[in-house]
């Protein structure tokens, strides 16, 4: 027996999952988010459920919006099921289903008018963002990029904004023509030094149309940063189908994780916040310490093992981490080239936080894939892999293994894997990247001349040395003994 997913069946899924212990009916919207995706329904929306469970803050619910295509899409899926969600946790020892019910609508996509007046109502206290590393208009560098053709387009028509950042000025500047306070802008993005880059896209946006209100912003408006994480694969039938068969929940679009969570955030808001503290949130007034652990050897570890895995054609992660030459590869290139630069973080032992690592990504209930984590790259790259490669040069270290990693992301571009299969690309960059790695088979300088991928890394010579012999080492002995002669030191000029 099955149930429609909806607050009319919620005792149905009782009979197989935890049900929120709370009256949706009387939760109120204290929080708009952009970018209702499955990370931010498993993990921000997560502690919010847990927090009204809880019997706390009723007045924090979540109202979502979008402007891409995939929130209209999300958006008509959820409000069939009255915008509730089934999360399932995945660990090796057990399978647990919730259903979720912090988020009560889902703004129309399209209509700017409806977006700016939720946006401008004083209830709503903070804006909230996972819109992925390529959203936010920043090059290598984390510069915003004023002159992109959607961000340029918005600056000339202010009041019709099409993008995040154009919706974000509009409101702010609603809520100040009226005499309403400003909300806080909180990024829940894997970014370094998220709420810096939110600020500098939401002030930049706002100078390009109106030079007092970027002040007025800059002045009023709290942009915490945050680390956040969760190993929040993508849905597919797959997932739909499970939770259907072994839960009897049938629901439009599952979220699917792993037990682990963690969101450590800087306690600067504008207008007030959840008890979040309460749920597990770490307060902390400086987050750089855990951004640093957190991007550089997870996500830099998801996309050090990314490209080899795809060029073996291993389509799962767990996978991959058990593949003996993958996982060496892993092990070696953070002990000898990440872990030593990231700085110390309080109470917290590196080399353990690389060995919890290492067990989540040998989760094999996640199921996550290896094209989820090559995915994008052109914005990847320079947040998690490249700003680790600067660091060591700076510091007069060696980048033998960071630069494999660049060079097996250059061979990935190529097109084919190891056995001749073609790969698919999945990159808003994947013409001209594809059209450089074909190049550089024969001049490797083709693919350092990205300049807003590589910038000052290019610059170097030990760096450009250690490329072009990896990636000339790739297509003469493939993958495998292009990993092995690392593990042994021998992937020296």
């Amino acid at each position: 027996m099955t149930c429609k997913l909806s607050l009319a069946t919620l005792s149905d899924a009782a009979r197989t999952a935890a049900i929120p212990s709370y009256e949706r009916a009387l939760l109120t919207a204290g929080i708009v988010h952009f970018g209702v995706g499955n990370f931010h329904r498993a993990h921000q929306a997560i502690y919010l459920d847990d927090l009204f469970n809880q019997g706390a803050d009723h007045d924090w619910a979540i109202i979502g919006a979008g402007v891409l295509p995939s929130d209209a899409a999300m958006r008509e899926k959820l409000a069939a099921q009255d915008f509730l969600t089934t999360v399932v946790e995945q660990d090796n020892n057990k399978t647990a289903a919730r259903v979720t019910a912090p988020m009560i609508d889902i703004l129309p996509v399209g209509n700017p008018v409806a977006v700016i007046a939720r946006l401008a109502d004083p209830e709503i206290r903070i804006v909230s963002l996972t819109i992925t590393e390529g959203g936010y208009f920043i090059d290598a560098s984390g510069t915003f990029n004023p002159a992109h053709p959607a961000i340029a387009a918005d600056g000339e028509n202010p009041g019709a904004p099409k993008t995040v950042f154009g919706l974000i000025v509009a409101g702010l500047k609603a809520r100040k023509d009226k005499g309403i306070g400003p909300f806080t802008v909180m990024s829940c993005d894997n970014i370094p030094h998220n709420g810096v880059v939110t600020a500098n896209a939401v002030i930049g946006m706002a100078a390009l149309s109106d030079p007092a209100l970027a002040d007025w912003i800059r002045a009023n408006v709290a942009f915490p940063n945050a680390m956040v994480d969760r190993i929040t694969p993508a849905t597919s039938q797959r997932e739909i189908d499970f939770l259907r068969d072994n839960f009897g929940i049938e629901d439009n679009w599952p979220v699917y994780c792993e037990e682990f969570k963690q969101w450590v955030l800087e306690d600067k808001f504008t207008a007030g916040r959840p008890a979040l503290e309460k749920v597990g949130v770490t307060f902390v007034p400086d987050v750089t310490p855990y951004e640093h652990m957190k991007i550089r050897i997870l996500n830099g570890g998801h996309a050090a093992i990314a490209y080899p895995a795809a060029l073996m054609d291993i389509h799962f992660v767990h996978d991959a981490m058990e593949e003996p030459l993958i996982r060496s590869f892993l092990a070696k290139l953070e002990k000898d080239e990440i872990i030593p630069i990231v700085p110390p973080v309080p109470n917290t032992s590196l080399p353990d936080y690389f060995s919890l690592i290492e067990r989540r990504l040998l989760n094999p209930k996640i199921a996550d894939t290896i094209p989820r984590l090559a995915q994008d790259g052109s914005n990847r790259q320079p947040k998690f892999i490249l700003p680790s490669t600067l660091d060591n040069l700076r510091q007069g270290r060696d980048v033998i293994g960071l630069a494999l990693v660049s060079a097996l992301w250059c061979r990935y571009f190529a097109g084919k894997t190891d056995s001749g299969k073609d790969i698919v690309f999945n990159d808003a960059s994947a013409e001209r990247l594809h059209a450089a790695a074909l190049k550089a088979k024969d001049d490797p300088s083709a693919f350092l001349a990205l300049d807003d991928i590589f910038g000052e890394v290019a610059k170097s010579d030990l760096f450009r040395k250690r490329f072009a012999h990896a990636l000339k080492t790739l297509w003469e002995k493939g993958t495998r003994e292009t990993l092995q002669l690392y593990l042994d030191d021998k992937l020296t000029v």
